[in-house]
């Protein structure tokens, strides 16, 4: 079994001298190895229109075959662009992702968009609108599993506080990294700590979806 993954930088692998800034998909192998391979597409800046223009989701729906499963996280860049509106172009075009997932006998499992880390007098903000809200209807008009992320990732900000939250996201002083000289906050891209700790939620999830060690102990008891 595979697993592919499409989406923009906050599931993609960063480039090494980007280090240790990462998305969650680049740590989901080693969560799920002995059960499935992870093969993953997703790209820093992507939409759900790029990525098909760019040929990335040509490229993944050549590699899926049957019961494959295919995650799909996009939203962050869409809601930059106005024909990629939440309710319109964006919506419209999870639509077709799914179906043609399905039409390559592969299972789509929608995943809402990790929330960004902003904080105003300690409360944090919801900074992608109806986006999520679109992916949890959307699993229920196709009838799919989605893994709710947005949900996941606010309650662990939430838990850790504004200052704790900090250690999952991209943060250095100036003269602490050599790429960014000057410094960098970023409250959009994780940290490797943080996009583990994604990678590990997104396993524990399939896991409890019947995927992984469960599907793996009902194919060698039916051996």
């Amino acid at each position: 079994m595979k697993i592919l993954l499409a989406g923009d930088s906050t599931v993609a692998a960063c480039p090494s001298f980007e280090f240790p800034m990462s998305g969650w998909g680049a740590h989901l192998a080693p969560e799920t190895y002995w059960w499935a391979a992870v093969h993953n597409y997703a790209k820093g800046g992507a939409t759900t229109e790029s990525f098909r223009e760019e040929g990335l989701w040509h490229q993944l729906l050549h590699q899926a075959v049957q019961g494959d499963l295919v995650l799909i996280q996009f939203g962050h860049n869409d809601q930059k662009r106005d024909h990629l509106a939440a309710r319109t172009g964006y919506a419209e075009n999870l639509r077709r992702m799914v179906a043609e997932v399905r039409s390559k006998g592969g299972i789509p499992i929608l995943c809402t968009s990790v929330e960004r880390r902003h904080f105003e007098l300690g409360v944090l903000q919801e900074t992608l609108g109806e986006f999520p809200a679109v992916v949890r209807e959307l699993g229920g008009e196709f009838g799919l599993e989605v893994i709710d992320l947005n949900t996941w990732t606010r309650a662990l900000y939430q838990e850790l506080g504004e200052e704790g939250s900090k250690e999952l996201f991209f943060h250095f002083a100036p003269g602490e990294h050599a790429h960014w000289a000057g410094g960098l906050e970023d409250n959009t891209h994780f940290h490797e700590k943080g996009a583990r700790m994604i990678a590990a939620h997104v396993a524990g999830q399939l896991e409890s979806l019947g995927y992984g060690l469960a599907s793996s102990l009902r194919t060698a008891a039916s051996a």
